[in-house]
């Protein structure tokens, strides 16, 4: 795999793979603490051992899940990037922000239309709104830390790819899925975007005005 012009080996990548996996299902594992925390209540009250490791296996092995996902599409988001590059040439940074327009406002209109008005529109506002600042942090960063272009496409990763990744917990039934998912894989799409470049060799530190 190349970033940058440069090479990826492939002890890099296995080793990119496997923390990813390990990270995501952390996360997922974490985040289930405050998302079911009841369930883990009721196995310390009377206390339940095998109860316990059984919420942790699950958890863990549903951020390994998450984590195979946000691989995936982070792997698509690479080849994406590479075809809008020699489509739209200097325009695909302009086409890159009319998508993350696109798909904030569909995850507004859609899910606010889907639960007919009982949930209240400011939530999915906050939500959408959430997902931004964070991808505008994250883009940042990127930027910074490799060239002032990179902005773009690492916006696009956090803000449509994340969505795309997400719209299975968004369609399960209730919120815990969609909670523990999201967190899981703004995380790992935050650390193989973040990691590329210090694998690749392809620091070049710029300020961004």
């Amino acid at each position: 795999m190349k970033a940058g012009g440069k090479r990826v080996n492939t002890r890099k990548l296995v080793r990119l793979f496997f923390t990813t996996l390990l990270l995501g299902g952390l996360v997922t594992l974490i985040t289930s603490f405050f998302v079911n925390f009841d369930l883990y209540v009721e196995n310390l009250r009377p206390f339940n051992g095998f109860g316990l490791l059984g919420l942790v296996y699950w958890y863990v092995l549903y951020g390994f899940i998450y984590s195979i996902i946000s691989q995936a599409g982070f792997f698509a988001f690479l080849f994406i990037n590479r075809i809008g590059l020699s489509i739209f040439r200097s325009f695909w940074s302009t086409v890159q922000y009319v998508l993350v327009a696109f798909v904030l406002f569909d995850l507004v209109y859609f899910p606010y239309q889907a639960t007919k008005g009982e949930v209240a529109l400011f939530w999915y506002i906050l939500m959408a709104g959430a997902l931004l600042v964070y991808g505008l942090i994250i883009a940042r960063i990127k930027a910074k830390e490799t060239r002032a272009h990179a902005f773009a496409p690492a916006l696009f990763l956090m803000v449509v790819m994340t969505t795309v990744e997400w719209v299975p917990g968004l369609q399960a039934e209730g919120t815990d899925y969609a909670w523990l998912m999201i967190f899981a894989l703004l995380a790992c799409n935050t650390y193989q975007l973040l990691i590329l470049h210090r694998l690749s060799g392809t620091e070049q530190p710029k300020e961004v005005k």
